[in-house]
């Protein structure tokens, strides 16, 4: 039980590293405009030389810096909860933390896919077409990285939960 949840552990909070690098850094997208080539992400955009910030309110940035952001929060209080995991206090006993971090990273992993499909999605059917050359960065693809490293720690924590569970019945036989 205490393997999976470590190992739930590190996912997470790889996870977590990498959901925040990927949604502050301006490497979402890069492209070739006046012969040069320029990179955007959530909140900047940059030519060479000169970072510009993204003040145009265009929904699908806003959409998926916000479902970003929850994602990260989610993620971060799914280990939170996970590390009280491990302690067991007499007072929680009807409500399980495994359970409880399983289900924070599994909401975690649904808001990092809202984001990456929104992005992605609005990037091919209208940036991609603007833009002659262009390819996602590696922010973009950090924050793939980061939704299966939730998704693990989720699966992790779960099976933890029912490792408990088994061990629970058994004792009560």
């Amino acid at each position: 039980m205490y393997s999976f949840m470590g190992g739930g552990l590190f996912c997470a909070s790889l996870g977590n590293i990498l959901l925040v690098v990927s949604t502050v850094t301006d490497y979402w997208m890069q492209y070739r405009l006046a012969g040069a080539f320029a990179h955007q992400g959530l909140w900047r955009y940059c030519f060479p030389g000169k970072c510009y910030m993204q003040l145009e309110s265009i929904a699908y940035w806003n959409a998926t810096r916000a479902f970003m952001i929850l994602s990260a929060l989610s993620c971060f209080a799914g280990i939170i909860t996970g590390i009280f995991s491990f302690a067991q206090f007499s007072t929680f006993q009807r409500f399980n933390r495994s359970f409880a971090a399983g289900v924070l990273f599994f909401v975690s992993t649904l808001f990092v896919l809202l984001a990456m499909g929104i992005y992605t999605g609005v990037t091919v059917n209208f940036l991609g077409k603007r833009f002659g050359e262009w390819c996602f960065s590696w922010s973009y693809i950090l924050g793939w990285v980061a939704l299966l490293m939730t998704f693990f720690a989720g699966i992790f924590y779960m099976c933890a939960y029912k490792m408990h569970k088994c061990q629970r019945l058994a004792v009560t036989r």
